[in-house]
């Protein structure tokens, strides 16, 4: 079993995804450096959660 993201993490990455679907990739390493740019907030555990969460659903869109 995997950890819970909490509410807040899907929303974020979900409307990431929407919007920055063409900057975004499924390499979780590239997604931190690309939120880093994007996100306003200066919480690297809260940017972390979201850029893992983020590459999650890049690789299931793309299978």
């Amino acid at each position: 079993m995997g950890r819970i993201k909490t509410t807040l993490i899907k929303r974020v990455a979900r409307e990431l995804v929407e919007r920055y679907r063409h900057m975004l990739t499924t390499d979780f390493e590239k997604n931190k450096e690309i939120l880093k740019e994007i996100l306003v907030t200066h919480d690297k555990t809260m940017r972390n959660k979201i850029a893992g969460y983020v590459t999650r659903l890049m690789k299931r869109q793309s299978s």
